[in-house]
């Protein structure tokens, strides 16, 4: 998770966990195709669970952290799934991705109740987006710079979050 404000500057980073110990993070894909369903759908629902619980623990340590910056959160589109988690578990393509729509929404539903408005981005798009915001042609060049400052780690995932929030911050 990556906290940056309006400029560009980073404000935060760090690793987060949305599952409890002991419990598997990818139950739609992994463990869940093993069980039979009723154990499988139980298994995804105290993943889920412990999800919510650990997206409201999450975003309350980064607002106490920065109090005063947190205006919203970004996160990356999710695709349509099948209603059911037994049609999720038992669908190829929705086994694949149900899991990480699980953790986005847990966290949309934690930002939410922290009052701050969600932002829904499309991979594709929201680099280009936060290098019209910043005035920089070269995203990459500018996110290398920021690596440089601030050291490892610093790949992909981050700046793609740093991309959707300085896009979600001015409009995007």
């Amino acid at each position: 998770m990556v906290t940056a404000d309006s400029a560009g500057a980073l404000l935060d980073r760090r690793r987060v966990e949305l599952v409890d110990e002991g419990l598997p993070k990818i139950p739609h894909h992994g463990e869940g195709q093993r069980l039979p369903m009723e154990e499988a759908v139980k298994l995804v629902e105290r993943v889920r669970a412990s999800a919510e619980r650990h997206a409201k623990l999450v975003l309350e340590a980064v607002a106490a952290d920065l109090p005063g910056h947190t205006l919203g959160i970004a996160l990356r589109q999710c695709p349509e799934l099948p209603p059911t988690i037994a049609e999720r578990i038992t669908n190829y393509r929705a086994s694949n991705v149900a899991d990480w729509v699980m953790y986005r929404r847990a966290l949309a539903a934690a930002a939410k109740a922290c009052g701050w408005p969600v932002h829904w981005y499309n991979p594709r798009q929201v680099q280009e987006m936060a290098s019209k915001v910043l005035r920089v042609e070269n995203l990459d060049a500018h996110f290398a710079a920021l690596r440089r400052s601030i050291g490892p780690p610093w790949g992909q995932d981050h700046k793609l979050a740093m991309a959707a929030a300085i896009a979600a911050m001015n409009g995007g």
